[in-house]
């Protein structure tokens, strides 16, 4: 090995070394980004690339260092992980918001809750009971049974109100879904033809990870990663992405929650030919839907058979006062008539519930057949509140339910929400940059680097004294 060769070798160190600085610096400018992962020059000793001759001169020493790659800390597991957790977290996430909401427009237990209002109504026909002809007591029970008529219509229009919104929110978690893929596409396509030509994709691959963590939590999307550098992302196991070509999913089916039964909301492929499902295994996505579903006995979607639930009430109240009001007689000694109407054209209990009594004297106190002075008629409807399967068993079956419903939604989401934190935990643990770790590194890059420089002035000084000195030696 010559002379001249010790600076080859010690200008490969500077260079190496000054890469090495470089993306330590990198990783220090992006301490704060989110989605950065960490990364480092893999160095590669250089041989002295000798072989097996007639006139080999024995081992060499070696050439240097050369960097070979600007490696991304990342750990396509934990990545994995960390979409899994989310999509199962968002999903259930998505149903406890629901389940929140619907909460807080029942108001039970509380002063303003239908249960308050059911009481003031039983409590005015025993008031009617020990004032059957007073005109003030008896307008008091009309205004209280309209105020429970407009307090189950009230209810029953916020569930609508609810179903509204969340469909809208639907249609723009499908523009999220398709944005994202669109870019992870155009993602693909600039990652593939860096990495043909041997350069560095790091950046583009943390923005290409970040989005399809987006897709895992939108709409439970899996990645698969393929030796070209694309990674293809799959939902319900149909290809949303493959290479550089994105597909699009949209939203179909009813506008109203009246009209869902028979036309589900639901996602489609958005493409020849029309009515390809596009069924979602988890994400937020799939959970709005999964409130968004018709009713079905019971095991539909929460909105839908929370209405259900206000109808059912209506429905219960008309009935049960009706079938002992009309037995009974008013004032006038009239019978068979109703004290609750209900709609006959198909549209909901809860809204068309109305008080078919408008004035007190209307108002059927007595049998007809005990006398002028009875008032059993009264006193039986006040005890409907009391009843094993009157109204407000009705009413108090729905709210418990949907309590106890929205505690187990919360305690899911709550388990899986700890599961995702868990996950993003270690991905960070692997991927974040430490800003200490990267200071010490920078310092040993910067030695590493002051040495070969102090190798190359000695080789200098070397070549200096070989070529300026010898043979002038006792002159």
């Amino acid at each position: 090995m010559s002379t001249f060769s010790g600076l080859s070798t010690a200008l490969s160190s500077l260079i190496a070394q000054r890469q090495a600085i470089e993306v330590s610096g990198q990783n220090l400018a992006n301490i704060n980004t989110p989605g950065y992962t960490r990364q480092r020059l893999e160095m590669q000793s250089v041989s002295a690339g000798q072989g097996a001759t007639m006139f080999s001169q024995g081992n060499g020493i070696g050439n240097g260092v050369q960097g070979v790659t600007v490696a991304r800390l990342g750990d396509i597991f934990m990545d994995a992980r960390v979409r899994t957790t989310s999509s199962s977290a968002e999903y259930l996430a998505a149903r406890t918001d629901a389940y929140k909401r619907l909460e807080s427009t029942i108001a039970e237990p509380g002063a303003n809750g239908i249960s308050a209002d059911l009481d003031k109504l039983w409590a005015s026909w025993s008031d009617v009971v020990n004032s059957p002809t007073s005109d003030a007591v008896g307008a008091v029970l009309l205004e209280n049974s309209s105020a429970v008529q407009r307090s189950i219509a009230t209810g029953y229009s916020a569930v609508v109100t609810q179903w509204d919104q969340t469909r809208t929110k639907a249609q723009s978690l499908v523009s999220d879904v398709n944005s994202a893929a669109s870019s992870v596409a155009l993602l693909n396509d600039q990652i593939q033809q860096i990495t043909v030509s041997g350069g560095n994709a790091n950046e583009l691959i943390d923005q290409r990870n970040v989005l399809t963590t987006a897709l895992a939590s939108l709409a439970g999307a899996t990645v698969r990663l393929q030796p070209n550098g694309t990674a293809d992302v799959n939902i319900g196991g149909n290809p949303l992405v493959t290479g550089s070509t994105a597909n699009k999913i949209k939203l179909v089916g009813s506008q109203e929650m009246v009209g869902a039964a028979g036309n589900q909301v639901r996602v489609e492929w958005d493409r020849v030919p029309a009515g390809t499902p596009a069924p979602l295994e988890g994400g937020e996505l799939a959970g709005v839907l999964s409130v968004l579903a018709p009713a079905d006995g019971g095991s539909g979607g929460l909105l839908a058979e929370s209405a259900e639930s206000y109808n059912a009430l209506a429905t219960k109240l008309a009935t049960s006062v009706n079938a002992l009001h009309s037995a009974g007689a008013d004032r006038a000694g009239t019978t068979g008539v109703d004290f609750y109407s209900l709609p006959t054209d198909g549209s909901p209990a809860a809204l068309g519930l109305r008080v078919a009594i408008t004035s007190p004297d209307k108002i059927a106190v007595r049998n007809p057949a005990n006398g002028a002075n009875d008032t059993s008629v009264a006193d039986a409807i006040g005890q409907l509140g009391a009843s094993k399967d009157g109204p407000d068993s009705v009413w108090s079956t729905f709210v418990v339910s949907t309590g106890v419903k929205a505690k187990s939604a919360l305690q899911s989401a709550t388990v899986a929400e700890a599961a995702r934190v868990t996950a993003e935990g270690l991905q960070l643990a692997q991927t974040s940059v430490d800003q200490d770790e990267e200071s010490v590194n920078m310092l040993s890059f910067q030695r590493a680097y002051q040495g070969a420089a102090r190798v190359m002035t000695a080789v200098d000084e070397m070549l200096d004294q070989l070529i300026n000195r010898t043979g002038v030696v006792g002159r």
